[in-house]
């Protein structure tokens, strides 16, 4: 397949090319600028301003997958909110406004989410036929994103699946690192109750699963990407401190990671407990569906 990805220069979206390319696809990376050409093994590269002025450039595509967004992993002041929903609705319009300007559009388009669509709760489980919910900024942004992709839906010829993502684990990047650094320091331990869900997926899971809804016409709609079993965070804590060989014993009440972190502190106080059940009906394999394994592999690299 010739595959073009929105946000292809992110950790998701390099690990992704990577995946795709070792599998044998050709990748087109979109991005913000211009990158040098990677020469006939690696990514091609084209601007969103090249694909607004000319969306025939995706003309041959087979797939398009839009990852792109502001990280949300910062301080969520009222302008960095206003920045992670621009940055997501702007260029997943833009992406759709160049598919429907197509003669021959791609046969799946992979729109990227997130599992705050379904709001927190420390006793609901949520799959994939459970309902947006939540006032908080996660769900409401993760509610916008997935609209802003809901024209494709009105072309019977593409079949759009909506990525909702979990906590990825990844070695270099995602939420694993800013888990990991307490135990580094010695200070690690319960994060608010300890009781809240962590919904978690290894990097590897998440590529994977990317790429088997890219090359299985059966799977479309929203796909939780999240390990079949879910932690509470006390739980996760206390593997990763003995997987790197340090204490779990100080706790932070939710308070103090409020006045720390803000808003944002939700991420890892809110907790959502999400299994993959549409992925698992479509037969998709994890690699790494338990955090032990997972924590392992991921310290192993």
């Amino acid at each position: 397949m010739k595959i073009a990805i929105g946000g292809g220069t992110g950790f998701i979206g390099q690990k992704l090319t990577e995946r795709l390319i070792h599998s044998g696809h050709e990748v087109i990376v979109i991005s913000r600028r211009p990158a040098e050409e990677k020469g006939s093994s690696g990514p091609h590269t084209l601007t969103w301003d090249e694909i607004g002025h000319d969306p025939t450039l995706l003309a041959d595509c087979d797939g398009i997958v839009n990852l792109t967004g502001s990280s949300i992993s910062q301080r969520w002041t009222e302008q960095a909110k206003a920045e992670m929903e621009r940055s997501r609705l702007e260029s997943t319009r833009q992406l759709t406004e160049a598919v429907q300007a197509l003669d021959k559009p791609p046969a799946v388009f992979v729109q990227a989410s997130a599992i705050g669509i379904y709001g927190t709760s420390e006793t609901a489980v949520f799959d994939e036929t459970s309902p947006p919910g939540g006032d908080d900024f996660p769900s409401q942004l993760s509610i916008k994103w997935e609209a802003a992709a809901d024209d494709i839906e009105k072309m019977p010829e593409v079949r759009l699946v909506k990525m909702r993502i979990g906590l990825v684990l990844g070695r270099e990047a995602g939420v694993y690192p800013m888990l990991k650094l307490p135990y580094k320091l010695m200070g690690g331990g319960r994060l608010g109750s300890g009781k809240q869900w962590m919904s978690w997926i290894h990097i590897d899971d998440l590529t994977a699963l990317f790429e088997f809804c890219l090359t299985h016409p059966d799977i479309s709609g929203p796909v939780n990407a999240a390990s079949p079993n879910a932690v509470t965070q006390d739980e996760l804590g206390r593997v990763i401190g003995g997987t790197v060989g340090r204490p779990h014993w100080f706790p932070v009440p939710a308070v103090l990671m409020k006045t720390v972190l803000g808003e944002m502190s939700l991420v890892v106080t809110g907790g959502q407990h999400v299994v993959p059940a549409a992925a698992k009906q479509a037969g998709f394999t994890f690699k790494h569906p338990y955090v032990e394994e997972a924590v392992r592999d991921l310290e192993r690299k």
